[in-house]
């Protein structure tokens, strides 16, 4: 039996492949632990295979987080710190007209024919928008007579939001300075209003005080500064001496009422020796006075090579007068543009300088009108009742006229405004000229055109919007 069972369980195909390996006499109890055995050993090996093809990829997690965290700090410190330096260099910041100074550099403002100007800043393409009035200053640029000239600056302003309006120069010996902006010009009369508003407030003087004066008009002669009354001794109005331009009337004042004290304290209320707040370098025009009563005397009439004036100061300095006192910050960027169309500088008007009161600056208004109907500018100015632009406006002006150090250019002035009779359009244009060997076009001829041409233009396009008006008005 034993054989046949034995026989039996060899020719057992399914057995015969359980039983290859298990002894044939050992228990079904031993056989079956083998097996969980086996099946354990399998179970395990399985997990070993799982977990230690997780563990690299657990480890490369791991690694690259633990790399994030460790990079952070640097990110945000010190590569952003170079970020941020890149970036400030190349992000456009402008708070005050003072940063333009150095980005403005090759800029040329002057004499430019297009209101729109590309420029570049910090390698960003930009389009700078000016103040200028294109037809304005087409016009002064077609005008302007070289021939005879060594500079010429002519400038036309907005005088209560202090815009530049039109700015115009040449130079002979260097074309690529700026008269306009160039302080090195002898103020010469134009002085005349800073002493006249001195002698107004501090002397209770009015258009119609009684001035008086012995010898020649436009001479100073330490003679002419006596305080004396004899039968040469000529007698008129405080506007008529302004309007003429006597020099011996301004000096007398100088000596006897002004002094060092009110000519310093006047010159610094009017802006010179000082950095008028421009987006262009404006060199500060100067003023020195000495010890000496003479030299009062010269410095209150214009009489001296030392006062000096830019044109553009020139146009501040009537601006005060027309703005019942105040000096307006000059302008000649409206806005800049980026290449992406976004706005990244405009313009604020605002006021420097409150020089003079309400009453003085409108004394001074009437006595530069007389200059224009009779005094120094009255043949420029002649026939404006007859002319179809110029009889609408009130016009005032002051000239001033002196040669230089070196003598070979005789320095020509005119400063002033115009001004609608009814209505609130202003304008204020300072014209300098320095003549050469021959006499060219003089600064009071500039200014009546610059003027005339100005309000041709504004009339002409109020009158194209009134009538614009009148036909929506109708449909």
């Amino acid at each position: 039996m034993k054989e046949k069972n034995s026989a039996e369980c060899t020719n057992d195909g399914d057995l015969a492949d359980i039983f290859t390996s298990v002894d044939i006499n050992a228990s079904w109890k031993t056989y079956q632990k083998k097996i969980r055995k086996k099946a354990a050993r399998k179970r395990l090996a399985k997990k070993l295979l799982k977990f230690f093809c997780i563990l690299p990829l657990l480890g490369i997690i791991l690694y690259t987080i633990s790399g994030v965290i460790k990079m952070k700090p640097s990110i945000n410190f010190s590569a952003d710190k170079n970020l941020t330096k890149q970036t400030d260099r190349n992000t456009i910041k402008i708070s005050s007209k003072a940063d333009f100074h150095g980005i403005f550099q090759n800029i040329d403002f002057l004499n430019a024919e297009s209101k729109i100007i590309p420029y570049r800043i910090k390698e960003q393409p930009v389009n700078t928008i000016s103040t200028l009035d294109p037809l304005l200053q087409n016009y002064l640029l077609n005008i302007m007579d070289i021939s005879h000239a060594k500079n010429i600056g002519m400038i036309v302003m907005a005088p209560e939001t202090g815009k530049i309006l039109a700015m115009v120069g040449y130079d002979k010996d260097n074309p690529k300075n700026n008269p306009c902006l160039d302080n090195r010009f002898p103020a010469a009369s134009i002085f005349k209003i800073v002493t006249a508003a001195a002698a107004i407030e501090k002397f209770n003087f009015n258009s119609n005080s009684l001035v008086k004066y012995n010898g020649r008009k436009y001479t100073l002669y330490k003679s002419q500064l006596k305080d004396r009354n004899n039968k040469y001794t000529r007698t008129l109005s405080f506007e008529d001496s302004f309007a003429q331009s006597i020099n011996p009337v301004f000096g007398k004042l100088g000596v006897f009422k002004l002094k060092k004290k009110y000519l310093s304290l006047y010159a610094d209320a009017f802006g010179f020796n000082q950095e008028i707040n421009f987006e262009l370098q404006l060199l500060a025009s100067r003023f020195t006075v000495s010890d000496t009563p003479f030299n009062w005397a010269e410095i209150a009439c214009g009489f001296n090579k030392n006062t000096t004036l830019s044109p553009l100061h020139g146009a501040l300095i009537v601006a005060s007068v027309v703005n019942e006192g105040k000096i307006p910050e000059p302008c000649i960027v409206e806005k800049i543009i980026d290449e992406s169309g976004k706005e990244v500088y405009k313009s604020v008007s605002k006021f420097l300088y409150h020089p003079i009161q309400k009453k003085t600056a409108k004394t001074i208004y009437h006595m530069m009108q007389a200059t224009v109907d009779f005094g120094t500018s009255r043949k420029a100015f002649r026939d404006c009742g007859k002319d179809r632009t110029l009889c609408h406006l009130n016009i005032g002006g002051k000239t001033g006229s002196i040669d230089n150090k070196s003598h070979d250019a005789r320095i020509d002035w005119f400063i002033g405004f115009a001004e609608e009779k009814k209505g609130s359009e202003k304008m204020v244009i300072s014209v300098m000229v320095a003549h050469g060997e021959y006499l060219g076009i003089r600064s009071s001829e500039y200014a009546r055109m610059g003027i005339k041409r100005y309000f041709q233009n504004y009339f002409t396009k109020k009158n194209q919007q009134e009538r614009t008006k009148t036909k929506e008005h109708d449909v």
